[in-house]
């Protein structure tokens, strides 16, 4: 796919934050021309991101490329948009998974309990967020230090 690959539109993102520079470069392609045939296929997109990552006097480059299918054709800034949008949604639930309630630190590996622990860990975040939380964090520390808010979770009385 790179070596056939021919940018028809491009567009750059660059976001700044928590210590790091990301520059996104997004080309799309409706030209398929030597790409394998792929049922439905009508737009390649390829991502190239630049990071810059500032730690302790040091900065970290890295470079990463990606492409995508898609069987829409739609404007680059659409398509742009819906890409960065997906990452931040896997970004945030795995942040508040893994960070806030230890997920991938937890020591269950017997298989029905990963589950069980899983489907307790969305109730959980679920349950937050019904009550109005935006901090899940802060969340799970007033329902572990009081009765009062984990019985309103619960809608008990």
């Amino acid at each position: 796919m790179q070596a056939h690959f021919q940018a028809q539109q491009t567009v750059v993102q660059l976001n700044k934050g928590h210590g790091r520079i990301e520059k996104r470069t997004i080309s799309i392609s409706e030209n398929l021309n030597n790409i394998p045939d792929f049922p439905g296929l009508r737009t390649i997109i390829r991502v190239v991101s630049e990071r810059q990552v500032f730690r302790a006097f040091i900065i970290e480059c890295s470079t990463e490329t990606r492409y995508y299918v898609s069987s829409v054709i739609e404007p680059i800034q659409t398509l742009a948009d819906r890409i960065r949008g997906y990452w931040g949604v896997e970004n945030k639930v795995h942040y508040v998974r893994d960070v806030t309630q230890g997920e991938d630190a937890s020591r269950i590996r017997t298989p029905p309990l990963v589950q069980i622990w899983a489907i307790a860990r969305n109730l959980a975040l679920n349950l937050y967020r019904d009550h109005g939380f935006e901090n899940m964090a802060q969340a799970q520390r007033l329902a572990g230090f009081s009765l009062d808010v984990l019985k309103g979770l619960f809608r008990m009385k």
